[in-house]
């Protein structure tokens, strides 16, 4: 299968594949985003070394070092190595891959991929020394030989490679993060694999899984969305149903707290802050915190950012779609109707989360957005913004304002409709009164335009008139660049 998207990362990595100097890469990103396939299929064959460590997940940590180091040692004899026996250690572990490189190497390139290698760092295995010596005692010294390392634990991987202050410290020659796919890949994807769905659907599609290439291979060709939602997520055997559980198991060494954040910050749109969420989750202030929240934003499960009006307030919002969906239709949901999601596809239930879902998406399309304003050039920051009365209670959400250097404000509404969107007379009235609330909040030099984000535009009529410009669902199809 040829690989969607990913052209930038392709050709560096045959630029890196053709130096003549000895090269260390890490490839990082969300867990399921598709690494590990990237690197298989950029370099097929020509792989003189390559393994994968062994899952955490359900496994007797007190066996775990000795399963990692024996799956290592299975690697190597699959790559030739012979009449060794099983290294007790990773400094063992890896002289062996020395001694095996040095009999493949013929003065061609040496392409070694270490997959999952934060899984091999388990507990007193003293596997980061190790690695250390492979690379700066034997690998930085040979010019043919490429490294290539991948990890789904992005926050060990900027831990313990791109920020690393000991013995791997600027040893990295290359770092290339991916990530998820935007709708336009979601679209190629299908195609390529001869599902035909309307952008709509496909956009539906991208709300409930995001553009995380796994889930999307699972797909049934032949399937509705929606049938594929019941398939994948409401079935009795439904492959992603316990999704959730393994992907934090699988990412963070102590997950709970972690996931304790996630269902938090699932609760509001606009999210929490720092403090509010140390108070409702219980979790101690101080590093292991930090450590936390640092390492489900590096693993794009969640961002921070500052609201607009807000500042110096840093709030935190939970932004993976899998994870929202999850949370919202099927944590509690012991007993799952197999057909669900095709029963109630019209309720107004699943068009009011199809609403906030569409949202979620819009912000993972800011570059689109912009480049449809005329923008994409304009530095800019990006948020909602929630509406306070005197007494500190919300009065209104303002979807998404796009602050601009060129002092432009876009306040954006977004609408998620089957149709052209249509402005009636209460709704632009409730409109004219944000409009004019944000006027008297930003400075006389800001300009706000009033910006409509809707699957299929605007329906022209007497009350469309106020608004300055329309971005559609195809708009936000296009390239980012």
């Amino acid at each position: 299968m040829d690989v969607i998207g990913r052209k930038n990362e392709i050709n560096e990595l045959e630029s890196i594949y053709k130096s003549n100097s000895s090269e260390f890469v890490a490839v990082y990103g969300r867990r399921r985003v598709g690494k590990t396939f990237l690197v298989k299929e950029v370099f097929k064959e020509r792989f003189a070394f390559w393994h994968t460590g062994l899952s955490p997940y359900e496994r007797d940590k007190k066996f775990l070092l000795r399963d990692q180091l024996q799956a290592f040692h299975y690697s190597l004899e699959d790559y030739g190595l012979t009449g060794e026996p099983c290294p007790k250690s990773w400094l063992e572990a890896f002289r062996l891959l020395e001694k095996l490189l040095a009999r493949k190497s013929t003065g061609g390139r040496l392409v070694v991929f270490i997959d999952e290698l934060p899984w091999m760092d388990t507990a007193r295995s003293r596997f980061i020394p190790a690695f250390e010596h492979f690379w700066n005692g034997w690998a930085s010294k040979h010019d043919n030989l490429m490294l290539i390392v991948c990890g789904s634990a992005t926050s060990w991987m900027e831990a313990n490679l791109i920020n690393n202050k000991g013995g791997l410290y600027n040893r990295l020659t290359r770092e290339i993060k991916l990530h998820p796919f935007t709708l336009t890949e979601c679209e190629e994807y299908f195609k390529s694999r001869k599902m035909n769905y309307s952008r709509y659907d496909v956009a539906q599609a991208y709300m409930v899984f995001g553009g995380i290439p796994h889930y999307l291979s699972l797909f049934q060709k032949g399937f509705s969305v929606p049938q594929n939602i019941d398939y994948l997520l409401f079935g009795q055997d439904a492959k992603l149903r316990n999704e959730f559980q393994r992907l934090f198991g699988s990412l963070f060494k102590n997950a709970e707290d972690h996931i304790k954040v996630v269902r938090l910050l699932a609760q509001k749109r606009i999210g929490y802050t720092r403090n509010e969420i140390l108070k409702e989750t219980g979790i101690k202030d101080g590093g292991g915190a930090s450590e936390i929240l640092k390492g489900l934003a590096e693993s794009d499960f969640i961002i921070g950012y500052e609201p607009f009006g807000e500042r110096k307030t840093l709030r935190y919002k939970l932004t993976d779609s899998y994870c929202m969906f999850f949370l919202r239709f099927l944590d509690k949901n012991t007993k799952p109707d197999a057909q669900y999601w095709q029963k109630n596809n019209n309720s107004p239930l699943l068009n009011s989360w199809r609403g906030y879902a569409f949202e979620e998406l819009c912000f993972s399309h800011i570059p689109q957005i912009k480049r449809k304003l005329g923008i994409a050039g304009v530095s800019t920051t990006e948020s909602s913004w929630i509406v306070y009365s005197e007494n500190q209670k919300a009065q209104a959400q303002m979807d998404l304002l796009i602050d601009r250097s060129d002092n432009v404000i876009n306040l954006c509404e977004i609408k998620y409709y089957g149709k052209p969107f249509a402005i009636d007379k209460s709704y632009d009235q409730e409109l004219r009164e944000r409009l004019q609330t944000l006027i008297d909040t930003v400075p006389r030099k800001k300009t706000v335009h009033l910006t409509l984000i809707a699957s299929y535009g605007l329906k022209q009529n007497t009350f469309s008139g106020q608004i300055q410009s329309v971005v559609t669902l195809d708009d936000l199809f296009a390239p980012a660049f």
